[in-house]
């Protein structure tokens, strides 16, 4: 008999296999796709040669996780490039502010009234950073804080809503950015605790940078994979688990799943009937004649680009997908050009480059136009240079992704209480109604992004119980 079975090999599945195999169980892991990655894979999706990332890209969460810091990934082929701006976010006048390695070069990018109240914002968080991160991303009751009066000062200036924290800023350059900032959780920029989602990016940002992974995201889940089999562990791709009886006999079983698919495997009827999905996503992936042709010099160095006119549009634009069921006129968007630093990824002279828009949950209509119009604004000709592309709304990449319900890349709505406490208003979140079955998704603290906590911490809870066994 196994210790431990893991289904879903997503970077939170895998983290919490490594996790449990480092303390000696024997750990198998069961994915349904034919390769493991989840939201951290790469594929040819447009052109031979144009190898894209269908979803995450880039990774400020991932060089800052506490997991994946503890475990040796270089020595599996993971290496982290840096652009050399981590994110740009232009406007239609050519200018742009940043979100620079230095707290300094992104203060200034803002301009003098606003200079001021970014470093008061930001400074005093960041040399305590690497505490603070573990503390933030390690709760609840996965350990106690380490730095306890920084996470408190920290939740003082994150709980309140991101348009409260902004009226700090007087000039429009650095409340669009911290609005993107906001959005790339998909959350309105009013909602409980935003103003701690724009504080991580802008502080991993400082920290570590928002880097790409040398080949495509991929290479962070082959790397992690990797690892797990030198430790002794196993992985089976092609093999869909559809209730528990399809799996081998264990002590243990964790999920790397949305909660509406672990209580279909495990039979735990209604127990997440009240947990929330999200806006979902429209994301189209390019195979470009040459860069993108971006009319702010910043966003043509940047790995990231934001592009949003405004905070008005950006707030817009959020509130049309999550609260009005249509799809934005002028979207927000989150760009990645991965090529920028990485040649690998294209032939010669090539690029490629993602970007996506907020839509409604399970929304079935075309963004391509409205994206499109949008990046023209920012970038004239972008359109003559594309060569071919790939476009995926909310019920295909849930074909890609099962844990993508209704096209929603957080996994859940990361709105209101949710934020915090998911998938179930508890201080127990990754343990389920059985006792030998554990959820570890995205769907369960500290939340979407590619950084392997969820693992991390549920694997904290799954050894917990092995021992007392």
């Amino acid at each position: 008999m196994l210790d431990v079975v893991v289904v879903g090999a997503g970077p939170n599945g895998l983290t919490a296999a490594v996790e449990l195999a480092r303390r000696g169980f024997s750990v198998a892991v069961f994915e349904a796709r034919s390769t493991v990655g989840g939201g951290a894979r790469t594929e040819e999706l447009t052109l031979p040669g144009f190898r894209h990332d269908p979803c995450s890209a880039a990774h400020p969460l991932a060089i800052n996780s506490p997991a994946f810091r503890a475990l040796p990934l270089e020595r599996y082929g993971l290496e982290w490039l840096h652009a050399e701006l981590p994110m740009a976010h232009p406007f239609p006048d050519g200018s742009a502010a940043v979100l620079a390695r230095t707290v300094g070069e992104t203060a200034a990018s803002f301009g003098p009234r606003d200079a001021g109240a970014y470093r008061r914002l930001v400074e005093p968080f960041l040399p305590k950073w690497d505490t603070l991160a573990r503390d933030f991303m390690s709760l609840p009751l996965t350990a106690l804080p380490r730095d306890p009066v920084t996470l408190a000062r920290f939740g003082l200036a994150g709980l309140p809503p991101s348009t409260l924290l902004m009226r700090r800023f007087r000039d429009e350059p650095a409340k669009a950015l911290f609005s993107g900032l906001v959005a790339h959780v998909m959350a309105p920029l009013g909602g409980f605790a935003t103003s701690a989602i724009g504080l991580v990016f802008a502080l991993a940002a400082h920290a570590r940078g928002w880097p790409l992974a040398r080949g495509g995201s991929q290479s962070l889940s082959d790397a992690l994979a990797a690892y797990l089999r030198d430790l002794g562990g196993s992985v089976h791709t092609d093999y869909e688990v559809k209730r528990l009886d399809d799996l081998p006999p264990a002590r243990a079983y964790v999920f790397d799943t949305s909660p509406t698919a672990l209580a279909r495997i495990a039979g735990f009827g209604n127990h997440y009937g009240g947990y929330r999905y999200g806006p979902g996503v429209f994301k189209v992936d390019y195979a470009l004649d040459g860069p993108v042709p971006w009319t702010a010099k910043e966003a043509r160095a940047a790995g990231t680009v934001q592009v949003g006119a405004s905070s008005a549009e950006i707030g817009s634009a959020l509130r049309a997908a999550s609260r009005e069921g249509r799809a934005p006129d002028r979207p927000f968007l989150i760009t990645v050009q991965p090529s920028v630093v990485d040649p690998s990824r294209a032939p010669a002279g090539k690029h490629v480059f993602w970007a996506y828009g907020h839509v409604p949950h399970g929304w079935t209509g075309d963004l391509t136009d409205a994206i499109e119009r949008q990046l023209e604004r920012f970038a004239p000709g972008f359109r003559d240079r594309v060569l071919a592309r790939a476009t995926a709304g909310p019920p295909e990449l849930a074909a890609r992704n099962a844990n993508y319900i209704g096209g929603d890349i957080a996994s859940g709505a990361v709105s209101g209480l949710q934020l915090l406490l998911r998938p179930r208003p508890t201080l127990f979140p990754y343990r389920t109604p059985h006792p030998a079955v554990f959820i570890c998704s995205s769907a369960t603290p500290p939340g979407p992004g590619v950084h392997g906590m969820s693992g991390h911490n549920a694997a904290k809870a799954v050894w917990k119980r092995l021992r007392q066994i």
